[in-house]
């Protein structure tokens, strides 16, 4: 044998091994490499929605911790029902401290809510145009939630100013749970 065929025979047989070692070593590698990629791709994937999803949660905790302050700050202004006395007693006070003559004061029934109660009231005032005016500033600066509704102005003949005032003040307070 020349040293020029064994040269042939022995490039042969190095591609041969290279293309057997090619076919059962590193193709099946290569595929083996290729799986776990795309599992790795699948959970990355899978991770980044589980990362949103916990940033969501953190956000949504966040606003129900704004919400569960804002309730609190609310019922904080609602007085329970066992003060509804103190609070009537409150607006007929401011009433007569601003000069203000009550024809009349009553009470409507209740609307339960889920919650708190509301509580109307039917008042009649006459007076001063001014005096009421500083009767309605007076009621907003109550640490209480009052709303006033149907409220009806009639101007006077007897006096400048002077005016007779029909309105319903709803004063809101909390649901006793029995």
């Amino acid at each position: 044998m020349t040293s020029n065929f064994r040269k042939i025979i022995f490039f042969i047989l190095l591609a041969g091994v290279s293309l057997v070692g090619y076919q059962f070593m590193i193709k099946p590698a290569n595929k083996d490499l290729a799986e776990a990629k795309g599992k790795v791709d699948t959970k990355m994937v899978q991770l980044a929605k589980f990362e949103e999803a916990a940033s969501a949660a953190e956000d949504l905790a966040k606003q129900l911790s704004k919400l569960q302050e804002a309730i609190e700050f609310f019922e904080s202004k609602l007085p329970p029902t066992s003060q509804i006395h103190e609070v009537l007693e409150q607006v007929t006070v401011i009433a007569q401290k601003e000069g203000l003559k009550p024809k009349t004061i009553r009470t409507l029934g209740k609307k339960d809510n889920s919650g708190y109660v509301e509580q109307p009231l039917k008042m009649q005032l006459e007076g001063n145009f001014s005096s009421f005016y500083s009767f309605l500033l007076e009621l907003e600066k109550l640490p209480r939630i009052m709303k006033i509704r149907e409220l009806q102005l009639e101007k006077q003949t007897d006096g400048d100013g002077q005016i007779a005032a029909d309105f319903i003040v709803s004063i809101f307070f909390q649901n006793s749970v029995g």
